[in-house]
């Protein structure tokens, strides 16, 4: 876990030294957005529960190039909060922490690349599948619970910072489960776990008495942004992966699909669509859905 969170740290302080000590052009852009939603209901017949949330979404990209190298960062964070009625709690709508990293040397042409990619994958805060019995509420998720971190060689192809496909055929795969949460024993009963001693469970594919999975499959990532129209912009994230060491014909699907419709300087509405498929998992399509309006800075 510790050697984790260094990884993490390391790659950031490594971008931030670069920026001084390469030759090459640096790009720098990212967007602050703070969403949030209302409803209330007096006397109302038809019904309704009271309803406020807040998501909060950064999303920064720092990239590099020169006549040899392209070198791509993208940190994605993200949390929301909601509170439902006479629910005190506030339950989480989003939980999002990512760092992309994509270095690319130039191969052939104008826009092959020899290619090495790292990408880190959590959540900030503890997630929990709710009752209405407080005391009952269990965690399912939390930091680094899972983890996941994906890193290998490849080819890229990159027509802009806004076009580019990764393909890593030798890609390794390490999802990292720490601390103790509760799972489903056939989707009926649970009983609270500790990955670093349970015997009688798989979770998120890891192995019962473990707290690492290790996977070593075929890769492919693709980033494409455009303008829908005016001041309408479209940013697609795809990412695809099949282990070769277990069941490669059940590939792991991640799609985010994020709409940003400006305002003005301050004010957008925004939309997010996540897909997620992953059978260690969950035996299903996991879907994320985002809409509301709100402040948008740009930096």
């Amino acid at each position: 876990m510790k050697k984790i969170i260094l990884i993490l740290v390391t790659l950031v302080v490594t971008v931030s030294f670069a920026q001084d000590s390469l030759d090459g052009t640096w790009t720098k852009k990212g967007t602050l957005s703070l969403i949030g939603n209302q409803s209330s209901f007096n006397n109302w017949v038809a019904g309704g529960d009271n309803a406020i949330g807040v998501n909060g979404i950064v999303n920064y990209d720092v990239n590099y190039k020169d006549d040899t190298w392209t070198w791509d960062n993208k940190f994605l964070l993200a949390y929301g909060l909601t509170q439902i009625g006479d629910d005190d709690r506030w339950k989480k709508t989003n939980d999002q922490l990512e760092i992309n990293s994509l270095a690319g040397r130039k191969a052939w042409g104008e826009n092959w690349y020899f290619s090495f990619f790292a990408n880190v994958r959590t959540q900030f805060t503890d997630g929990y599948n709710y009752t209405k019995d407080i005391n009952s509420d269990y965690r399912t998720s939390g930091f680094f619970a899972p983890g996941y971190v994906t890193f290998g060689p490849g080819l890229l192809w990159k027509k802009s910072d806004n076009l580019k496909v990764n393909i890593a055929p030798a890609t390794s795969k390490l999802t990292v489960l720490s601390g103790e949460v509760f799972t489903h024993n056939g989707g009926t009963t649970g009983t609270a776990l500790d990955w670093n001693s349970s015997k009688n469970f798989e979770t998120f594919g890891v192995d019962p008495g473990k707290s690492t999975r290790y996977e070593l499959g075929f890769y492919l990532s693709g980033y494409y942004k455009f303008n829908v129209m005016e001041n309408v912009s479209m940013e697609n994230i795809l990412n695809l992966y099949s282990n070769y060491l277990e069941d490669p014909q059940n590939v792991d699907v991640d799609y985010t699909a994020n709409v940003v419709m400006q305002i003005n300087k301050y004010l957008s509405a925004n939309a997010t669509v996540q897909l997620l498929y992953d059978d260690n998992a969950f035996q299903g399509l996991q879907v994320r859905q985002l809409l509301g309006l709100g402040f948008n800075y740009a930096f």
